[in-house]
């Protein structure tokens, strides 16, 4: 029960960076996080048990072991993004790759686009073993069901991605500091904001080049018409022609949902694994989580908050950066146009590595403002449900247990770890709020409804 949304470091990666090598899961996220369920699981937690999810031994020592590589591989992949930009910067490989694509053509856009190009395909290439490992982890726990050969066309698709957008808006941003060398970094936000809105809107279209789609009621007539009385209840604008199945069953064996979207393009997208498997009720659960996330405008939030966040990024990064090629400039072989060493190619990488920096240090902030709305929508789906299931408690809870089971998520995270890598917050938490979460019982209302 996830959605398509623009935190600051996503847009920093996918955007501005480019994001080496783009991972579309259509809103979805970290495995552990992503919202699953199981077909055969039993029953949720009873009510006075301490914790509303837990696992069998069995489940459990696999959840404890593969979060334990997903945690250690999520801060090695983050700090290994750092260390390959500084050891292209300090090895001068970054200089040398600018003299090499000075060589191709006269034109200085076409040098651009072939530098940039060429990093992509060198930073994807970099981190090809560690996405390796990662989807052969995920295999062995039998989370991943994709074939090699699959796998390894998704990496291609990611790249061409990369390469078709990521180094025209790359040799964009480098233009705009040679333009405005004092102030680029403001000119890079203003940039930056339309396509804050244009990647919200184009991620629905993105996604079936990885994935196949259809309508959902196309075979799941009677459940769209349950989600019709939800869609009653809440009146959000998502009609049947805008509900989506996801043939997601060909790479994973969990469940997810999403919306995802602006205008034209906004959805609402099930996973097949969720209509093969999961209750009718739970899903109309999933259902008002997801429609929480439009009522509530959690998407212009995050895209506004995104706004606010980059500027001050975009600022104390242009400032580092300047420190950067002040000290290291000479050692590193920037380049220089009209004396300024950022607006060359090599010198605008010395900015993404300060970019990557920030981003690795304060993703907490932004995952703490996500798993506050996530929080939100758990709340909203579960009133929303409420007088349209027997049991809105005993339903969100069994949904959790599932989301837990599926995707082996560890019941005892550490505190640590959810504060850093969750945008959600962690299935034990969310389950346990559930359970006890029941204001009609005492004759109140919800928190987003009357009644």
């Amino acid at each position: 029960m996830t959605f398509a949304r623009c935190s600051f470091f996503a847009i920093c990666f996918t955007i501005l960076l480019a994001c080496v090598a783009p991972r579309i899961v259509p809103g979805s996220h970290v495995a552990p996080r992503i919202v699953a369920a199981q077909t055969a699981a039993p029953a949720p937690a009873a009510a006075n048990s301490r914790n509303a999810y837990s696992l069998s031994p069995g489940k459990l020592a696999k959840a404890i072991a593969i979060s334990r590589i997903r945690n250690i591989m999520y801060f090695v992949g983050g700090l290994w993004g750092i260390v390959v930009l500084w050891l292209l910067l300090v090895t001068r490989a970054l200089a040398h790759l600018e003299v090499w694509a000075q060589g191709i053509s006269a034109r200085r856009w076409v040098q651009g686009l072939v530098f940039f190009a060429a990093f992509l395909v060198i930073a994807t290439l970099a981190s090809l073993p560690l996405d390796w490992f990662s989807q052969h982890v995920e295999k062995s726990y039998e989370i991943s069901v994709q074939g090699w050969g699959g796998w390894i066309a998704d990496q291609g698709k990611a790249l061409g991605l990369s390469l078709l957008f990521g180094a025209p808006i790359l040799l964009f941003f480098n233009w705009i500091v040679g333009r405005w060398p004092r102030r680029y970094w403001f000119g890079i936000w203003v940039a930056t904001l339309p396509l804050l809105v244009l990647s919200t809107f184009v991620l629905p279209l993105v996604a079936p080049v990885f994935y196949k789609f259809e309508p959902l009621e196309k075979n799941h007539a009677a459940l769209v018409a349950k989600l019709e009385t939800v869609v009653a209840r809440t009146g959000i604008d998502i009609p049947p022609n805008r509900m989506y199945l996801m043939k997601a069953s060909e790479k994973y064996t969990g469940i997810n949902a999403y919306v995802a979207g602006l205008g034209a393009t906004k959805r609402y997208v099930m996973w097949d694994t969720a209509t093969d498997r999961l209750p009718d009720d739970e899903i109309l659960f999933v259902f008002g989580h997801e429609s929480g996330h439009y009522v509530l405008h959690h998407i212009p939030k995050l895209i506004a908050g995104s706004a606010i966040g980059l500027f001050f990024v975009y600022w104390a990064c242009a400032g580092f950066a300047a420190w950067l090629a002040r000290r290291f400039g000479s050692r590193w072989g920037l380049g220089q146009v009209d004396g300024n060493s950022l607006a060359s190619r090599s010198g605008f990488l010395a900015l993404l590595f300060a970019i990557s920096v920030a981003g690795f240090v304060l993703e907490p902030a932004s995952n703490t403002v996500s798993r506050y709305f996530e929080h939100q929508a758990d709340i909203y789906g579960q009133e929303a449900i409420h007088g349209i299931v027997p049991d809105p408690r005993k339903t969100a809870v069994s949904e959790f247990n599932h989301l837990g089971e599926s995707w082996l998520e560890d019941p005892n995270p550490s505190p640590f770890i959810e504060f850093w890598e969750y945008d959600h917050p962690s299935i034990k938490t969310r389950a346990n709020f559930a359970l006890h979460y029941d204001p009609w019982a005492i004759g109140g209302h919800g928190e987003f409804f009357d009644k």
